[in-house]
């Protein structure tokens, strides 16, 4: 019966929402074709990684959360490139334009940080920046536990940190009902209901167009959710516990947060947050916008980023 009420809520949830207020493709607008063609491959042992490579110089890597991929940065690449960086966008296995393998621990937070890793290996990159969003977070952590030499400067937005500040809109136990939820998404019963809800809540203002919406919908529709469904069963009920290892880091770290982010709050950790990566006041930045700010202020993100690491 916990199961059916989870559903009927996570349903009651997006079927209250709106649909997306515009049609109309902006002139400069890149297309998820577009995106795609762009991207570059990597054959990990667990399946293959795209990924945008772009750019000269010092790196920065750009890490999605969940359910996106590399597109959530679409409209950051380009003016970080364009002032001199070389920019690294993954979609991580099991999300975006990668590979889904079968399986369940593939999709730990450990195994995409070592794939990450080896990722960066193969490009020769020894040293970069790097930018985490949602549980872009775990995995980072996860990379920092497995080489904390290779990040020199770490930008935080709207990141999994501590249990006080996650509140994801669903959680599931492993089984049927997750593999229920999981299969609607890919066959498109609720795909666009999950969409509508999932920025209705985590935009201040969902003036999002169908090409945008493309770009978040297209994957779950190829069938990417065994890595969501690993988030949703194993993650969201038993967040990894990483502060022993946070409270170590000498990381210069930053800041950047949407204050009315629903899903992830930071004024409950931001004391323990500030302390333990010995971040100054004047390194965080509060955005008016909620969860997903790399739509909603992506040039304020990329102007921060480049103050902070010049």
């Amino acid at each position: 019966m916990r199961y059916i009420l989870t559903i009927l809520s996570f349903v009651l949830f997006f079927t209250a929402c709106k649909p997306y207020q515009s049609t109309t493709m902006r002139p400069e607008q890149i297309t998820y074709d577009s995106f795609r063609a762009q991207q570059k491959s990597y054959t990990s042992r667990d399946g293959v990684i795209k990924y945008i490579d772009k750019g000269e110089g010092p790196v920065i890597v750009l890490l999605h959360g969940v359910p996106t991929s590399g597109w959530l940065y679409r409209k950051m690449i380009d003016p970080l490139v364009d002032s001199g960086y070389r920019v690294i966008a993954p979609d991580m296995l099991g999300f975006g334009n990668s590979d889904s393998p079968e399986g369940y621990e593939i999709y730990s937070e450990e195994m995409h940080a070592q794939r990450l890793l080896e990722l960066l290996d193969h490009l020769h990159i020894d040293s970069w920046t790097h930018v985490m969003h949602d549980a872009g977070g775990l995995w980072t952590w996860e990379l920092l536990e497995q080489a904390s030499d290779k990040v020199n400067h770490l930008v935080i937005l709207n990141t999994i940190i501590y249990e006080e500040g996650f509140d994801p809109p669903i959680r599931f136990e492993p089984g049927f009902m997750a593999r229920v939820a999981m299969w609607g998404y890919r066959n498109g019963i609720t795909t666009n209901m999950m969409l509508k809800g999932l920025f209705k809540e985590g935009l201040t203002e969902n003036n999002l167009n169908k090409t945008d919406i493309e770009g978040y919908k297209r994957p779950l529709k190829e069938g990417k959710t065994r890595a969501m469904y690993y988030f949703f069963t194993q993650t969201c009920n038993e967040l990894p516990e990483y502060q022993p290892m946070i409270q170590k880091m000498d990381t210069p770290t930053t800041i950047i947060w949407g204050k009315n982010d629903t899903f992830l709050k930071l004024e409950p950790q931001q004391v323990a947050i500030q302390k333990d990566l010995g971040i100054n006041d004047e390194d965080v930045h509060i955005l008016e916008a909620k969860h997903f700010i790399q739509e909603e202020k992506p040039q304020e993100i990329v102007q921060m980023i480049l103050a902070f690491i010049k």
